[in-house]
């Protein structure tokens, strides 16, 4: 293998020597060094570019999600603070809501308590008239107990309403013929449609003065046309005079009072009115008799008076007076021992219900069971 080196400028090969090998050694491993640092600077200067580079870009990526995350953190506190208004709104919606319903509730509540007042005060109204009509009910129920069973077979509601007008109708009949015991109350025949009785108004010398006819009607509404036929009944009967008893006043009227020529009013009024009616016909009749036969008015009175007519109607009225009062007591014998009987019913009732109140008093102690059919005050007098 040759070791000569040839020159580069002159082109002469020679062999070199130890000492030129050392120093071309020493140049190579300088060359050889710098070589090296050059490469370990560009490896470390790429380096330190690759990792600024990738710093750079961690920090941008960084600052970037930093961004992203500030941004979503807005968002959510925004909605956040969108959710809480929400919340509050919804909260005063809800309170303004339940205002709303407690108004509501107390104006209901009061309207609920003036229903109920009024309702008793139209119970308490009609509580005496509702009483004997009650009465009248009863007596017509146990005089007709058959015949009124074997008609609700057949038609129970027609048949119920039949009934409360018949009693009505004799509770009328009855309060006239007490009321006015000088006077004539006829009924009016059962296949006649419209009147039920005719009063004919007399006056103290027994002269027939003028005839009141009367309408009995015991339904929940009030009809115009019942008006148009008791005129036509009135002008057929000779009457001056019409009445209607309902129960169910027209809508314009809320008492007594006189509608298309025809008196209107409820059974508790009648009696009232009829007296008022009655003395009107007499005052109207005496006017006119007034007027014809002045003269002989003394003779035809005193002829009146001592004629066996005038005897045989006194008799019949004095006759007709005693039946009667003795009709009446018979019938308030019967109803106070009604009555008593009752009465021994309830104190029994009220005896048992105080030993059973007794007995659970003893049981749970006082006042932990309120057992009390009356008021406080009023069950201590029941049982005095």
């Amino acid at each position: 293998m040759s070791t000569t080196i040839k020159c580069p400028s002159c082109g002469t090969e020679f062999e070199p020597n130890e000492s030129i090998r050392e120093e071309i050694q020493k140049e190579v491993n300088r060359k050889a060094e710098d070589w090296k640092r050059k490469k370990e600077k560009e490896i470390e200067e790429a380096l330190r570019k690759n990792i600024s580079s990738d710093f750079e870009t961690k920090l941008r990526l960084l600052e970037q999600n930093n961004k992203d995350n500030e941004e979503k953190l807005k968002e959510a506190r925004q909605k956040e603070l969108e959710f809480l208004q929400k919340m509050q709104e919804l909260k005063t919606k809800e309170e303004e809501i339940e205002i709303t319903v407690q108004k509501k509730l107390q104006a209901g509540r009061e309207k609920l308590s003036e229903d109920l007042r009024k309702i008793e005060e139209q119970k308490i109204a009609a509580k005496e008239t509702e009483y004997n009509l009650r009465i009248k009910e009863l007596e017509k129920k146990n005089d007709d107990t058959i015949k009124l069973l074997e008609e609700a077979k057949r038609k129970n509601e027609q048949g119920s309403m039949q009934l409360q007008g018949e009693v009505q109708e004799l509770a009328l009949e009855e309060m006239l013929r007490s009321t006015f015991p000088f006077d004539i109350i006829s009924e009016v025949g059962k296949g006649v449609r419209g009147a039920d009785c005719i009063q004919t108004v007399r006056n103290n010398f027994g002269q027939e003065c003028g005839k009141i006819i009367y309408e009995s009607k015991r339904t929940t509404s009030f009809s115009n046309d019942w008006i148009e036929k008791l005129k036509t009944d009135m002008r057929s009967n000779g009457a001056e005079i019409a009445v209607i008893v309902s129960k169910a006043m027209p809508r314009d009227m809320d008492c007594f009072g006189i509608k298309d020529g025809v008196w209107i009013c409820s059974f508790g009024e009648v009696k009232a009115l009829a007296a008022v009616l009655r003395d009107g016909v007499i005052r109207v009749f005496n006017a006119a008799k007034n007027q014809e036969n002045k003269g002989d008015k003394m003779h035809l009175l005193y002829d009146y008076l001592t004629s066996s007519e005038f005897a045989e109607q006194w008799k019949a009225i004095r006759e007709g007076f005693m039946s009667m009062k003795m009709s009446i007591q018979k019938e308030r014998d019967t109803m106070e021992r009604l009555w008593k009987a009752r009465e021994k019913q309830l104190e029994k009732v009220l005896l048992n219900a105080a030993h059973v109140r007794g007995s659970i008093e003893g049981i749970a102690g006082m006042n932990s069971v309120d057992l009390n059919l009356l008021e406080e005050g009023n069950e201590d007098d029941m049982a005095h």
